[in-house]
Parts: C-alpha cells; sequence; structure tokens
C-alpha cells in the first residue's frame, strides 16, 4: 500500500452513517446520512452544518449536484426523490410505492436522472417535480448507479443482471452483459470519455467505451468490494474499496495504486472530486476523509 497524507472530518456520530457525498454549487461538499434521514454540509476548512431529510427511515442515499444549483438525493427508504437548497430548504417527490430509487445524476437536459433498483426503472424528474418513469427489459437488474455520459446518454449499472445500461434522452435503452460474472455498482465518465465502473462481486474496475467494448482491471485485492468511483480531469479514476478499508485510483492504462486509511473499518462509501480538486470519500463511521491526488 502506498502511504500519502489523508486527513478525517468528524461530521457526525457513527449512528447517522455518512454515505453519498457530493459537490455543491456553493463551494461545499454535501452528504447524504443515511441511517439519521438528513443530509450534511460540510466546508472545505471542516465546518458542517447538518439538515433534516426526511428523517430515519427515509435512508438519504446518493446525492448529485442539477443543474438548479440545488442537491438532489434519492430516499431509498421511503421512496421519494428530494431537493435541497444550499440553505436546507428540502422539497420531496413521492416516486410509487416500491421504486427504490438510488443512484441519481444531473442530465444533459438539466432534469435529473435517477435508478428505481426494486422497480427495474430508470426514472427523470425536472426542476418542478414532474416524473417520467422507463421500463427496463429485463427484470431483477437491480439499476444502482448513473452518470451522464459523453454522448447524450446516460449510462448506469445493473448490479444482478451483470451489465450495463444506456438510456438515450428519448427513453430507448442498450443493454451491455459484462464479459463475465461480476456486479457493478458505481459509474462515472471518465476523461477519456469512456465509463469506469467498479465491480463490487469480483474486486475489479471495468472501463467501457461508447461501443460497448469492455477492458477490465483486476484489483490486487479481489475481496476489496469497490463501491464508488469519481474521474479527475487528469485521467485518473478514484475509487473507494468498502470491504478493505482503502481508497484506489487507477490511471488510464490500467494502473491501480492503493491508499490505507488512518481509521480501522471506517466503510468508505461515495467518493468525489471536491471544489478544492481534492478527493473527498463519505466514511460511514461518522467522517469524511480528503486526499490530495
Amino acid at each position: 500500500m502506498k502511504h500519502q497524507v489523508i486527513q478525517e472530518f468528524s461530521v457526525s456520530a457513527a449512528e447517522a452513517g455518512p454515505y453519498g457525498i457530493a459537490t455543491g454549487a456553493d463551494g461545499a461538499l454535501w452528504l447524504t446520512l443515511v441511517h439519521s434521514g438528513e443530509i450534511a454540509r460540510l466546508s472545505v476548512d471542516g465546518a458542517v452544518q447538518r439538515y433534516s431529510a426526511g428523517g430515519a427511515g427515509s435512508r438519504p442515499s446518493v446525492v448529485a449536484a442539477g443543474a438548479d444549483g440545488a442537491l438532489w438525493f434519492t430516499r431509498s427508504g421511503d421512496d421519494h426523490i428530494a431537493r435541497s437548497t444550499t440553505d436546507g430548504d428540502l422539497t420531496a417527490f413521492e416516486l410509487p410505492s416500491g421504486s427504490g430509487p438510488f443512484g441519481i445524476c444531473a442530465g444533459p437536459d438539466e432534469a435529473m436522472w435517477f435508478t428505481e433498483m426494486n422497480a427495474d426503472r430508470i426514472g427523470r424528474i425536472t426542476a418542478d417535480g414532474a416524473v417520467t418513469h422507463f421500463d427496463l427489459p429485463v427484470r431483477g437488474a437491480f439499476a444502482s448507479m448513473i452518470t451522464a455520459g459523453p454522448d447524450e446518454a446516460l449510462w448506469f449499472t445493473l448490479n444482478q443482471a451483470e451489465a450495463i445500461g444506456r438510456i438515450d434522452l428519448g427513453g430507448e435503452i442498450t443493454i451491455y452483459p459484462l464479459p463475465d460474472h461480476g456486479a457493478p455498482v458505481g459509474i462515472t465518465r471518465g476523461a477519456d470519455d469512456a465509463l469506469w465502473f467498479v465491480d463490487i462481486a469480483a474486486g475489479r474496475i471495468g472501463r467501457i467505451d461508447r461501443g460497448g467494448v469492455f477492458r477490465m482491471f483486476p484489483l490486487p485485492d479481489p475481496a476489496a468490494r469497490p463501491h464508488a468511483i469519481a474521474a479527475l480531469p487528469s485521467g485518473d479514476c478514484w475509487f473507494t474499496e468498502w470491504g478493505a478499508n482503502r481508497l484506489g485510483r487507477i490511471d488510464a492504462t490500467g494502473v491501480v495504486t492503493e491508499f490505507d486509511l488512518p481509521t480501522p473499518a471506517s466503510e468508505p462509501h461515495g467518493i468525489t472530486v471536491g471544489p478544492d480538486g481534492a478527493v473527498w470519500t463519505a466514511l460511514e463511521i461518522g467522517s469524511v476523509a480528503r486526499i490530495a491526488p
């Protein structure tokens, strides 16, 4: 393992469960606290503010910045998409019961796109709360994370279908099966305009280009359980190793470098590039880690 200075900032008690993380339009980091039903704002100097996001049981999960300057996040526990201003003013939009929203991102059409992991759907929601649902062509797929691609489309992981999916703005869906068995979760657009993803079951990083061609890069520890991934302008991608208490970096050629987190069993989940260019990671034990790339 490589040793590099990693800072940790406390944002909550461990019981609150920091999970998703994103950079907001206000130049701060925003987190979901999945167990306490809150969101938190963390400035780069470590100041923390917390806001109610639906209460315990709502399970705020993945958070993303919207084109409207607000933070949008999924509530997998009570089937809502929620929107928070940078002042913490909350609006929630109800989905059909059993939807299980999880991943979310801003689309090229200025709407937010999200996965419905329990309903085999992709959803789209406008700034005023109008929702459209698109059925997946496979059942039991467990659609997980989603990201905007370089091609005016959204790309997403199908954790239980062992596949990557693509949906264009008109709702046409294409499924790309993995080359072999796996369970993809996090996905991001790389600086090379390919999609990079993590495979939590097989312990590897994957890359798929717009033509559907895969390259797979096994991690040194197949039990690392990579969970989320974020891309830097440099061409590197950083990812969390939830099962190994590490962060990882993969360059465009597939070379992997790993970094031990300073606190044992810290459970790294979401990861993002911060407003300062550093990599920030939500740790479920109640903290956020920062590492300069």
